[in-house]
């Protein structure tokens, strides 16, 4: 419980700080800064620039640093760099300082995933996920209450630096017995822990697994929509609220997503062999939501403002999404280049899709941009739920033919620390079976 707390605390004040251009937005930064429409898209973009080139060196520096440790110096930065963003007085400033904000940031979330994989089951993934996601939707409502507090990352990372523990046999709030019961829980998983090493044989598995692209395309097309965040507070001013009533007109689309994400970890609970199709489904809400903002004109006033809220629901697709990388990737290189993968794509699509969203104030190409990476992404879904059921139906296969590799025996022995011995990947390990 202590290490889903301290992730949820972390994630939310990053999403915090992520949402304050929005909610700046509001408050006249583009005036106070003479801010024209395409700058003010370029200081959303920008954010993802610095995400994207940092996200290359983390690569290699999640598989050999201390995972807690190293997530907690970037904290403290991040934090630092966070009270920096009341200094600059011009475009330029406020982009270098966003820039640098964003290669600070840039370890967080993979580091995150990686957590998840290491201290839970994979039938617990999408759940485990989903609560430290909900902290999008819940800084979203706040944010529309409370902007201020921003300073408070600083303590946030050194919070994390002391007390989270890189795995179950770290934690110092477990005792010995519990230690090795959660231990023994992940090696049903066949779950090696977190290795400090950086293995070239994975690296070149990886180039070569057509799964570990889809990560990196699930993280383009789950955020090519993500502007709508961003720019919904402006489109909902356009109608002509003030920027209180913008404020508080824009913080229940954090309840709509914090609603659909848990709706959506519902039926995986349900549907536990059908995170994909859940997946699915989950695509179809917000697509709706771009077409109603589509639609609709400024005289429906609360009819695009729900609009705005549906669009938003951005969070329920790339929790489940997410999970499925943490569950169906395995290796100690593997899943770093995976999980960061996802991010790459991630930050790909923040930086290209804000530059679709200048035609004040309805911009109708984002909207159109969101529509369409929608209906790519339920079909790169459903390609990705293709590709995996048939790795698994030849395992099967290849496991009734008595032609069991080395790997895929059904002894698996610990190590000192209590996690599984050696570092197979899940392409090596013959009787690991991708999540649906």
């Amino acid at each position: 419980m202590l290490t889903s707390i301290q992730i949820c605390g972390v994630f939310f004040l990053q999403y915090l700080d992520k949402q304050s251009l929005s909610y700046a937005g509001a408050f006249e930064l583009i005036t106070d800064l003479g801010l024209t429409n395409s700058q003010y898209s370029w200081c959303s973009s920008i954010f993802y620039v610095g995400q994207l080139i940092s996200e290359f060196p983390i690569i290699y520096l999640l598989s050999r640093l201390h995972l807690t440790k190293f997530v907690g110096v970037t904290i403290i930065l991040w934090g630092g760099l966070c009270m920096c963003l009341a200094a600059p007085q011009s475009f330029a400033g406020f982009a270098a300082v966003r820039f640098l904000l964003a290669i600070a940031e840039g370890a967080v979330s993979p580091a995150f995933v990686t957590i998840t994989s290491v201290w839970y089951r994979k039938g617990e993934h999408a759940s485990r996920t989903a609560l430290w996601i909900s902290m999008n939707g819940l800084a979203q409502i706040v944010g529309c209450l409370l902007m201020y507090g921003i300073g408070k990352n600083v303590a946030a990372g050194v919070g994390f630096y002391l007390f989270m523990p890189n795995g179950p046999n770290e934690a110092w709030f477990l005792n010995a017995r519990q230690k090795h019961v959660l231990s023994l829980r992940m090696v049903k998983d066949r779950e090696g822990g977190d290795k400090t090493s950086f293995s070239s044989s994975q690296f070149k598995e990886t180039v070569e697994d057509v799964k570990a692209r889809f990560a990196f395309w699930f993280g383009v097309l789950v955020t090519m929509q993500s502007p709508v965040l961003t720019f919904a507070s402006l489109v909902i001013k356009g109608l002509g609220y003030d920027k209180f009533q913008t404020l508080l007109n824009t913080a229940p689309s954090g309840a709509v997503q914090i609603a659909m994400l848990w709706l959506g970890i519902l039926f995986c609970t349900l549907l536990p062999k059908n995170r994909t199709f859940v997946a699915m489904a989950l695509c179809i809400p917000p697509l709706i939501g771009n077409v109603f903002l589509m639609k609709l004109t400024a005289d429906d006033g609360w009819g695009m403002i729900v609009a705005a809220w549906i669009s938003s629901c951005i969070t329920a697709p790339w929790t489940i999404l997410l999970s499925l990388t943490a569950s169906n990737v395995k290796g100690n290189t593997k899943r770093s280049i995976v999980n960061t993968a996802f991010f790459i794509g991630y930050c790909a699509g923040c930086i290209a899709s804000p530059q679709l969203w200048t035609d004040r104030p309805r911009y109708f190409e984002g909207v159109v941009t969101a529509i369409v990476t929608w209906c790519l992404l339920f079909l790169a879904t459903l390609a990705y739920r293709i590709v995996c059921a048939r790795d698994n139906a030849n395992r099967e296969r290849v496991l009734n033919g008595v032609e069991i590799s080395a790997g895929g025996t059904e002894q698996v022995d610990l190590d000192r620390s209590g996690a599984a011995k050696g570092d197979l990947t899940d392409k090596e390990d013959t009787n690991f079976r991708y999540s649906l």
